[in-house]
């Protein structure tokens, strides 16, 4: 089965043919077929059917990833949206929303996220149980209708979607990467849910903000439900959030336009279904904090957060509002509070649990192999380095600084 995942390095070096709209796959190993689409045309009512009655996370949403191939993905790339279905039925297994792009003299095919996607998971049609075998016999199916390139490269795959293992995590290629996600299980009443999930130290902490804020002028979770609105909280978390950033001497996509209208559009957008949603945390008439957020499937998926740390000294907006929209989300029906990727400090202070994502890196040319040695390369360095804290806060430390210079 190895060797059917894997294209020929003559046929993958060869120079790259234009991609037909829609291409019949080949039925690897009796189990699956894959059939490729250039066009959401093609396949969009399979995605819309999968997105309602399937298994997918906020970052697969037919509106969102429509977003991404036409407001982010590079003119010259590809768009490649791969449809597998059971080979004996015809049933459809899964969708994989993925981009040919050039890279540095070579081509790959990566996740197509354009830096707005969290999470690399396919949309599944049902909750199967997926083995290593069987998700690398999909996988192989996937690879022979891929146009040629010279590597694949899918980050940020998270281990299980809504309780059902990720076939992309199972792939014998698959490997854990460096990045980590955190979330949190929300169940039972909201009133108390704060007190019931999280550590007693963020409990206690949050309970004293309330209160100070409250002292303040009055203590309100709002959420944009108009375009106004929705325009006044995205200014607003703009202006927070590189403020912040700024002093901090931290990059922030957000510092790009096309990724600033990107947000700004599938926020407007998400007023018809609630699958994108802003709240702002509001003292009074002023607002010290705003979060952006998609909510599918149960799941309320934290994206950005702009906060105005010095309006109150020795309080935190940041947290407060984490804590409040919890409470919002519960209140909703909803049952997991995702907090997105990466390691910070006050996920764990919430008392969330976190999870390592895997990572596909799978070179077919000399030139892939090249380019997937350094990615790996650079993986075991950074890990290396966030090993020794000492050396990861020196580290940071510099690059802040020329940020700043750079600002």
């Amino acid at each position: 089965m190895a060797s059917l995942a894997v294209q020929p390095a003559a046929a993958a070096d060869a120079p790259v043919q234009p991609v037909s709209p829609i291409r019949a796959g080949i039925d690897v190993g009796a189990h699956y077929t894959a059939r490729l689409h250039t066009s959401f045309d093609t396949i969009r009512q399979l995605w819309q059917r999968l997105e309602e009655t399937g298994l997918c996370t906020g970052h697969q949403g037919l509106a969102w990833v429509e977003g991404i191939a036409s407001r982010l993905m590079p003119k010259s790339a590809d768009l490649l949206v791969v449809e597998v279905n059971d080979a004996a039925t015809g049933a459809p297994v899964m969708l994989l929303p993925l981009m040919r792009r050039r890279a540095l003299g070579h081509h790959v095919i990566e996740w197509l996220s354009c830096g707005v996607c969290d999470y690399s998971a396919p949309l599944l049609a049902d909750a199967r149980l997926w083995t290593t075998q069987s998700a690398d016999a999909a996988w192989a199916a996937v690879r022979v209708v891929l146009p040629p390139a010279d590597r694949i490269h899918v980050a940020g795959i998270p281990r299980q979607i809504h309780g059902v293992a990720n076939p992309l995590a199972l792939l014998s290629a698959a490997r854990d990467s460096i990045q980590i996600a955190s979330g949190l299980v929300m169940d039972g009443e909201p009133e108390t849910l704060i007190k019931r999930i999280c550590k007693k130290s963020f409990t206690k902490h949050f309970y004293k903000h309330c209160r100070r804020f409250e002292q303040l002028g009055g203590l309100a979770l709002v959420e944009a439900e108009t375009p106004d609105m929705i325009e006044e909280q995205f200014g607003t978390l703009l202006d927070l959030r590189l403020n912040r950033f700024r002093e901090l001497g931290r990059f922030d996509l957000l510092t790009q336009a096309p990724i600033v209208e990107f947000y700004r559009n599938a926020a407007l957008q998400g007023l018809s279904d609630g699958s994108v949603r802003l709240f702002g945390l509001r003292v009074g008439q002023a607002y010290l904090a705003v979060i952006y957020v998609l909510v599918m499937k149960g799941t309320l998926h934290a994206l950005l957060l702009g906060i105005d740390q010095e309006a109150v000294p020795n309080v935190s907006p940041g947290l407060t509002t984490i804590g409040k929209l919890m409470i919002w989300g519960r209140g909703q029906g909803l049952g997991y509070f995702d907090l997105s990727v990466g390691s910070q400090g006050y996920k764990q202070h919430i008392g969330a649990a976190s999870s390592v994502l895997a990572e596909l890196c799978e070179p077919m040319t000399l030139k892939g192999r090249g380019s997937t040695a350094y990615i790996r390369l650079r993986g075991k360095t950074e890990l290396f380095v966030r090993s020794k804290p000492r050396l990861y806060k020196a580290v940071q430390g510099v690059m802040r600084r020329l940020r700043r210079l750079k600002t």
